[in-house]
């Protein structure tokens, strides 16, 4: 186990997640400042658009500094912590008076180290940190927001504390107005403004645009997102009427002071309006449904199916005294009996190359409604497991899936989606295609309804079966004919039988 030379300082960054994830949120802090961690000891938790992830730290040492509070997104390569190397792993007590921790308006506490190492007899006195953070500058802060010298400590920004009112709001001794201004504003002073993430300062940045005379729509006037955003677009169009006047009358228009946003103006902050940023799984959810609207042609066609048989099948393997079947198992194996038969929809398209690429191995996702929101586990192999194994992996994914433990790889990689939005207590939907998969099969409630079976007209257990297809891969027949071969093995699980 490899250190550096004993008691010097290493700062460790957000590392690349994997699966092309540029960010990820701060949820909880695993260590405070001034605890003795060991190499590969999760320091914290974060959640990226694919899962909660615990990240470990290489360096063992003392904690001399954590940045960013809970809450707080950051981009692959920001600061986490920073690790007095070589310090406390010998049963030696951290040095005392250590206090770091990055706030989320910007600035970073320093830490001091007034304790002493001991070496073969002798005692070194440690360098305080504070001093070297002076001769270094800005120190180890949040990206954008450097500082020329050694940074204040700041009150850190709860997202619990309530937005102040009025047309102006007081924060970190800083007044800001409400909406854009064309002239110099009374009260504003230097230093760093609060924001959601860094990302936002880099696109005001990026766009010239002052934050300090934005107000926040956010806990305690954070600016968001939507903030900058609307901002931005406000000052285009009134850069695009100005052009406008100018070009007919000859003279640029007169600028009236600027007025606070009104209520009724479309994306400005109204009073009681919540606003959820679209970040973590509900983000990922948005671009991923987007993005299979804008690229999908998809068609959707139905049938009802007697599922009387099924159900009494389930029943029957039940009561043999072996393990428990759930009945998503037995769906998951009449899909995967059905994409053997019409493997046509076992498939992705690829744009670039203008290809549909065929799969012979099915990764099986399930869609789970969690309280974070909408994800999709995949059972890798499923068409190799036999009704036990499935429900034993549907267990152990939805498990994980509730408690925020599923990792990227259990994410990703699936080749078809069964959706059983029955849970919900709806008979039919159109549900919209996982992308990059070329198919999804919806499953309704079963209930009670009469049906016609053998001449007769008699109360059956009914479901609604629904295939949502991507009709670049094959056509209305090909579809039709996975359909109507899931719905003859609901009705009659025999006929599963006889193609295994």
């Amino acid at each position: 186990m490899a250190h550096a030379s004993e008691g010097r300082g290493q700062e460790f960054r957000l590392p690349d997640l994997g699966e092309g994830l540029t960010e990820a949120e701060i949820v909880r802090w695993l260590v405070e400042v001034g605890d003795v961690v060991a190499v590969d000891q999760p320091v914290v938790e974060v959640e990226t658009a694919k899962a909660m992830v615990e990240v470990p730290c290489p360096y063992g040492g003392v904690v001399t500094a954590r940045f960013g509070e809970e809450g707080t997104e950051l981009p692959v390569g920001a600061p986490l912590v920073t690790v007095a190397v070589g310090t406390g792993e010998d049963g030696a007590a951290p040095a005392a008076g250590t206090e770091a921790a990055a706030s989320a308006g910007g600035g970073s506490r320093v830490a001091e180290s007034a304790g002493a190492a001991s070496t073969g007899g002798e005692s070194r006195a440690a360098e305080p940190v504070a001093a070297r953070a002076e001769a270094a500058g800005s120190g180890n802060v949040l990206v954008g927001y450097g500082t020329s010298e050694a940074p204040a400590r700041r009150r850190r920004v709860r997202p619990d504390r309530r937005a102040a009112t009025g047309a102006a709001a007081r924060t970190n001794g800083r007044v800001r107005v409400a909406g854009p201004v064309d002239g110099p504003v009374e009260g504003l002073v230097d230093g760093p403004v609060p924001v959601i993430s860094p990302l936002v300062r880099r696109l005001a940045r990026q766009n010239d645009l002052d934050l300090r005379e934005l107000t926040g729509s956010g806990p305690d006037g954070l600016i968001l997102r939507a903030d900058v955003e609307y901002a931005l677009r406000a000052s285009a169009a009134q850069g695009g009427r100005a052009a406008d006047h100018e070009a007919r009358t000859g003279r640029a228009p007169v600028t009236a002071p600027t007025a606070p946003a009104s209520a009724t103006t479309p994306g400005a902050p109204r009073s009681g309006t919540v606003r959820t940023p679209l970040k973590g799984v509900r983000g990922a959810v948005a671009d991923k449904l987007s993005r299979s609207r804008r690229e999908i042609p998809d068609a959707t066609c139905w049938v009802d199916a007697d599922a009387t048989g099924l159900m009494r099948a389930r029943t029957a393997m039940n009561a043999s005294g072996g393990p428990k079947i759930s009945l998503v198992a037995l769906l998951a194996r009449i899909c995967t009996a059905a994409l053997a038969r019409f493997p046509e929809l076992n498939a992705t398209v690829d744009t670039e190359a203008r290809e549909i690429l065929r799969f012979d191995d099915v990764h099986l996702g399930f869609a789970a409604q969690t309280d974070r929101g909408l994800v999709v586990p995949v059972v890798r192999d499923a068409h190799a497991r036999d009704a036990e194994g499935l429900t034993a992996e549907f267990a152990r994914l939805t498990e994980a899936a509730h408690e925020g433990r599923l990792t990227p790889g259990e994410l990703t990689g699936g080749t078809f989606t069964l959706n059983n939005y029955g849970v919900f207590g709806v008979d039919g939907s159109t549900p919209i295609i996982n992308h990059p998969e070329a198919a999804m099969l919806g499953v309704g409630r079963i209930v009670a309804k009469p049906w016609v079976h053998e001449g007769e007209l008699a109360v059956r257990q009914v479901v609604q079966l629904s295939l949502t297809f991507d009709h670049r891969v094959c056509d209305g027949g090909t579809a039709g004919g996975f359909l109507r071969y899931v719905a003859d093995c609901v009705e009659q699980p025999a006929v599963l039988l006889r193609t295994l």
